[in-house]
C-alpha cells in the first residue's frame, strides 16, 4: 500500500521528522519542549506527525538547543525512489 502523502511529501521525496525518537532519546516531554522553544503544544505536535509545510528556522535552531542535537538528527530526506 503505498504512503499516504502529507505535507512533508513533495514529487521529489519526503522529510521524515524523527522528534518523537529525539524526545524519547533525550528524556524531554513534548509539554516542555514546547514550552522551552516558545511555541504551542498544538504547534509541536503539527512537527511531531509532519503536518506542516515549513519550519522557521529560528524554531529549529531552538529544539536543536534545547535537545542538544543537531538539524540532521530530526530531519531526513527520503528520495522518490526509496520509498
Amino acid at each position: 500500500m503505498p504512503k499516504e502523502r502529507d505535507d512533508t511529501t513533495t514529487r521529489h521525496g519526503t522529510i521524515a521528522i524523527h522528534l518523537d525518537r529525539m524526545l524519547v532519546e533525550r528524556r524531554v516531554t513534548a509539554r516542555d519542549l514546547a514550552r522551552e522553544v516558545g511555541i504551542t503544544e498544538a504547534n509541536l505536535s503539527l512537527l511531531r506527525t509532519g503536518k506542516v509545510k515549513g519550519m522557521r528556522f529560528q524554531t529549529l535552531a531552538a529544539i536543536c538547543s534545547v535537545l542538544a542535537c543537531q538539524p540532521g538528527e530530526l530531519l531526513s530526506f527520503e528520495p522518490e525512489e526509496a520509498r
